[in-house]
């Protein structure tokens, strides 16, 4: 998954990200704030009990690499953005189906919380969630839809615990979170 080529330029029309200037006034100061509306996402923690794994994506990312990282490439939990008119839940599994290739049931997915990401510039709302997972549940190999290139990746907890603090790879807040939550929930 090397990038061979890389160009930033500006964006003319987006998809996902719209540019603001918010003007307003707080305690009697007019201010100005450049912001960036996005979609909420979800994410989700996904531990394989027979392979006693973590199982996570890497991928690479154009923001992490035009902002200096090596080779661009992160670790994350499996996510998606809120994008259709489906129940956070339902498009949570739906990401563990495309990304990591496994197939759960609503009644095996749990909330953990959710929490604002990039709050200086952006705000948006992400959902965490849970669920172990087994082979049972295996119905492709995942790596995602249409031109997406996603590796899932099985990681065991004391790789886990190595990678949070691992200063050289890429992750996001909401994997060091959700460890962390795991670590304080699950004795083992």
């Amino acid at each position: 998954m090397k990038v061979t080529s890389f160009e930033l330029k500006p964006l003319e029309k987006s998809e996902y990200l719209f540019p603001y200037l918010a003007t307003y006034t707080q305690e009697s100061k007019q201010k100005t704030w450049e912001i960036v509306k996005a979609g909420d996402s979800v994410a989700i923690l996904l531990y394989h009990q027979e392979k006693d794994t973590f199982v996570l994506v890497k991928q690479f990312r154009p923001p992490v690499y035009a902002n200096g990282h090596k080779d661009g490439m992160t670790i994350e939990l499996c996510a998606g953005l809120v994008d259709k008119p489906l129940s956070l839940e339902q498009i949570a599994i739906e990401e563990i189906e495309e990304e990591c290739g496994y197939k759960i049931a609503p009644k095996d997915i749990q909330k953990i919380t959710s929490f604002y990401t990039s709050v200086g510039f952006a705000g948006s709302k992400q959902t965490l969630y849970y669920a172990t997972i087994d082979e049972s549940m295996r119905v492709s190999k995942g790596g995602g839809i249409d031109d997406e290139l996603i590796e899932v990746v099985y990681l065991s907890k004391s790789e886990a615990k190595k990678l949070m603090f691992d200063e050289n790879i890429a992750k996001t807040p909401g994997l060091l979170f959700a460890f962390s939550w795991w670590f304080n929930n699950h004795k083992s």
